[in-house]
């Protein structure tokens, strides 16, 4: 799954040649890759670092009664408690994105079910990270068993009025640009569409 790109233009930037490349740090959360690379101009950077991270989920999950079903954790980089969408990293043993989404989405929250499509996927910086996140929009789940959290986990499952969450976003209390960016698209498209 990749996100929908333009058409390429006859004159559009090509494709640096990366001349060496050495693995800096090699840890399952956090993979650090120093390339050599070479410009079309000629020009070389020698330390060009990139982050490798496998694909990461979130989901945008609404009840049959408008409520969007949100989780509250903490943040140890910024140090704080912060509202999110349900979400995660898509592991070896999913199939693929979506299967991580409805499995992350159960074990965070215990909701599940509904319909489901792909509603975007974004990259959190496209000129470090080697990796993309698959946001889902999921409707009319339901509630079907009692969260299931990692060992790592703390989180608070909460429901949401949508109008709730949408005056959080708009008033910045949703930090998190990976899970911020589909519920303005939600709220975008859903306004639009009236």
């Amino acid at each position: 799954m990749t996100p929908a790109s333009q058409k390429p233009a006859p004159d559009d930037p090509q494709a640096w040649k990366v001349l060496d490349s050495k693995y800096i740090s090699k840890r399952p959360w956090l993979t650090v890759r120093q390339d050599c690379v070479q410009l079309p101009s000629g020009a070389t950077i020698d330390e060009y670092y990139v982050l490798e991270y496998s694909e990461w989920i979130n989901v945008l999950a609404i009840t049959d009664d408008d409520y969007i079903v949100m989780v509250r954790q903490y943040r140890h980089p910024l140090q704080q408690v912060y509202l999110e969408l349900p979400g995660g990293v898509v592991d070896a043993s999913d199939v693929n994105p979506e299967a991580a989404a409805k499995r992350e989405l159960l074990e965070e929250t215990g909701y599940g079910g509904g319909t489901w499509e792909h509603f975007m996927s974004l990259s959190a910086n496209p000129s470090t990270h080697t990796n993309l996140t698959h946001s889902f929009l999921a409707r009319s789940v339901v509630k079907l068993q009692e969260h299931a959290q990692e060992h790592t986990e703390d989180l608070r499952t909460h429901l949401l009025k949508l109008e709730e969450v949408q005056r959080i976003v708009l008033n910045g209390g949703i930090i998190q640009a990976l899970h911020a960016a589909p519920l303005l698209k939600y709220f975008l498209l859903r306004n639009t569409l009236k």
